[in-house]
């Protein structure tokens, strides 16, 4: 909960203040109090009301202060809501090093999955768009609001070539500048399993995204131990391990933010996580009118209460 006029949050000093108050009275009265022989005599013939009775007025007036103190304060809550517009460009590694099964069933078929489970979490408001490339982005979709445009780049991967990640993220760059005019705001999501070894310089193409405002939310897929079969069969397997380094890299640079995934589930969690953050927004609701009537409200009680059982307002 956050305040608009936090300075109101003084008054709320009023309730341990009258508390006080309270207290140095009964002290007061008891220090000047005339004893009776037969106070159980005068107790019986007074007819001693309940404790909790005779303090429950002035507990609800106090109450009532706090509500109304916090009333002028004008409290905000927070709740996350569906956005209304914004533009998305999933960017999709399907290198040879894809083709690698330390991610089950394959690196690119959990990519696919994955990638399908974060538009599953998307608005139908939010337009989707979609990159998957190798040596050179080689399949293309702009920000689109029919979501299946962009599935269909994403289930028709195969896992070969190179890694041009910069190449890729400068096109998925120039598809959102395009269309943000009407769709703002913007965001990529990257996933990739190894070095960028073509095109042009991934971190370059960060750099211009951070200063665009367009964060570049990447995903490192992959173990260290990752191999694929060697082509030469009497050679031993070829390594291809992750680079988070320079995922890290690009997603500094950019504004966004780095995960690392080395299992299906993790990569499954990942792209949720985005599609729950990239599709929704944080709000603030005021909820001043709920203060101001409950503080009312609590007043009146106290007012009630006190004429009954006290005989007096508190």
């Amino acid at each position: 909960m956050s305040f608009a006029s936090p300075l109101w949050l003084a008054s709320l000093a009023l309730v341990p203040i009258a508390l006080l108050a309270s207290a140095a009275g009964r002290r007061r009265a008891r220090r000047y109090a005339v004893r009776f022989p037969a106070v159980s005599t005068l107790k019986l013939a007074a007819g001693m009301g309940s404790s909790w009775r005779r303090r429950l007025p002035g507990l609800l007036a106090l109450a009532a202060i706090a509500a109304l103190g916090l009333a002028l304060a004008r409290p905000r809550t927070t709740y996350s809501a569906a956005r209304d517009q914004a533009s998305i460009m999933l960017v999709t590694d399907h290198s040879g090093s894809m083709a690698a099964t330390d991610v089950e069933p394959t690196r690119l078929a959990a990519a696919e999955r994955a990638a399908n489970s974060f538009i599953d979490q998307l608005p139908s408001s939010i337009r989707v768009g979609a990159i998957a490339f190798s040596t050179t982005p080689d399949a293309v979709q702009g920000p689109v609001s029919d979501h299946g445009a962009a599935r269909e780049i994403i289930d028709t991967q195969t896992a070969n070539g190179a890694t041009a990640t910069g190449d890729a993220l400068q096109l998925a760059l120039q598809l959102l500048n395009a269309a943000n005019a009407k769709h703002p705001p913007a965001a990529i999501v990257l996933l990739s399993d190894g070095a960028a070894n073509a095109g042009v310089d991934a971190a370059t193409v960060a750099r211009q995204a951070g200063r665009e405002k367009v964060p570049i939310y990447t995903v490192a897929l992959g173990t260290p131990d990752g191999e694929l079969p060697s082509p030469d069969p009497f050679s031993p397997p070829v390594a291809v391990p992750p680079d988070p380094e320079l995922m890290q890299e690009i997603a500094q640079l950019s504004g966004g933010r780095a995960f690392n995934a080395q299992s299906a589930d993790e990569l499954s969690s990942i792209y949720k996580l985005l599609g729950s953050r990239l599709g929704t927004v944080t709000r603030k609701q005021d909820v001043t009118a709920e203060f101001a009537v409950g503080g009312v409200v609590l007043l009146l009680f106290a007012a009630v209460g006190s004429t009954r059982w006290a005989g007096r307002l508190p």
